[in-house]
């Protein structure tokens, strides 16, 4: 026994290394983390069809319904006004399910390996976050397929102008789900907490009605303090501003916020978006480092 330790002892040991923890090595893993949620996503097929429906039902019952009880603006229909809503709002709840899709991995063990491989924490959330993006940018790309149809016009800087705000919203929604999945320990909790803090958001966001002046003050104020309502305004201002219809069509269907007097034009409305996505980004950051 003694002359097989021997033996081992003289057996020449493998050198180890850790690998470098560069920006490189870091890009990887974000990369890594994004390209597994595209791969669930496009795996998914029933995800696919269920996320479709909600914004399908708005657009073409709500909206229609709507639109029959409401008289036409010198030609413009209330389906046009609606459509920019649904593509913000749409996005959110496949944006919100990928950030907090990290519960289900901590359930199953999945994201144990993730936190004990060489790789800082803010890899994973910035990668989930850009996958979460990629993923909600998908289905409004189908919706904007479907923009011909309620009378939105195919041009190409529209639907480029569209699809920014579109991946926008979506990065800043994926960060808010990750800051919720660090809360949240159980997936029985998941679905009443998110239906509980996104649906004031879609409904105070403007994008079911016009947030003119005629509103509550109450509302007014909600309106203003909702940074998806930057989103909604910035994507309807993009679509009414490629309708050619008379002007006076446009007068009760604006779509710019205001600040008192102050219209905030649709370079505020970005970098409103811009900025909640990033602050969200840091405080998931932040949050998720500090999680056991």
């Amino acid at each position: 026994m003694s002359a097989v330790i021997e033996r081992e002892r003289d057996l020449p040991v493998a050198a180890v290394s850790a690998p470098d923890r560069g920006l490189r090595h870091e890009a990887r893993a974000v990369k890594v983390v994004w390209q597994r949620d595209v791969v669930r996503f496009r795996k998914d097929k029933a995800r696919i069809i269920s996320s479709m429906m909600q914004p399908l039902l708005f657009l073409f019952v709500l909206g229609k319904g709507l639109a029959a009880a409401m008289p036409r603006t010198n030609g413009l229909d209330f389906t046009t006004f609606l459509f920019p809503g649904t593509l913000a709002t749409g996005v959110m709840f496949v944006a919100v399910f990928s950030g907090i899709s990290i519960v289900w991995d901590r359930e199953f063990g999945f994201l144990r390996e993730m936190l004990v491989a060489p790789i800082s924490r803010s890899s994973i959330v910035v990668g989930k976050c850009l996958g979460g993006a990629t993923v909600a940018t998908f289905q409004g790309l189908i919706l904007l397929a479907l923009a011909g149809l309620v009378g939105v016009p195919y041009n190409p800087l529209l639907i480029l102008g569209c699809v920014l705000m579109i991946f926008l919203v979506a990065f800043s929604i994926t960060a808010f789900g990750m800051v919720l999945a660090v809360r949240v320990k159980t997936i029985q909790a998941v679905m009443p907490l998110v239906q509980m803090l996104l649906t004031p958001l879609m409904f105070l966001s403007g994008s079911l009605f016009p947030v003119g002046a005629s509103l509550p003050l109450w509302l007014t104020i909600a309106t203003r303090l909702n940074p998806i309502s930057y989103a909604v305004a910035a994507m309807r201002t993009f679509v009414l501003h490629f309708i050619h219809t008379p002007a006076g069509a446009l007068s009760s269907f604006q779509g710019g916020l205001t600040w008192g007097s102050f219209v905030v034009p649709t370079w505020l409305d970005i970098l409103v978006v811009v900025g909640c996505g990033l602050a969200l980004l840091g405080v998931a950051c932040a949050m998720f480092s500090k999680a056991e």
